[in-house]
């Protein structure tokens, strides 16, 4: 999907928005935030707290959204799927499984 400049600018901050106010919730700090075009990903988090976006994220549910970026958000905390990460998600999220599960119906 083709974004105008304004159209980009407004869905970056809204996703900001998004990102930041998770980020006080888990008392992570992000280094930086950026929103690109990822072939088969739709979020990942660098060892440096960098947080990076697939912009297809910006179509999804805004409860998908979220699971999106708790998720990585998280991985600022402990760096694996494992069991501490799952314990942290239900504590954000409760029903992550099942935003997971949906958010494969999506294309990424």
């Amino acid at each position: 999907m083709l974004r105008t400049k304004a159209e980009s600018n407004k869905e970056y901050c809204k996703l900001a928005d998004r990102i930041y106010h998770w980020a006080d919730k888990i008392h992570v700090d992000p280094s930086d935030i950026r929103i690109r075009h990822m072939k088969r990903k739709w979020a990942s988090c660098s060892t440096r707290g960098m947080l990076t976006l697939n912009w297809d994220v910006t179509d999804l549910p805004e409860e998908l959204i979220d699971y999106v970026i708790v998720h990585e958000l998280l991985h600022l905390r402990t760096p694996n799927h494992g069991k501490l990460w799952k314990s942290f998600m239900r504590a954000y999220l409760g029903d992550w499984e099942k935003k997971e599960e949906n958010l494969k119906t999506f294309a990424g």
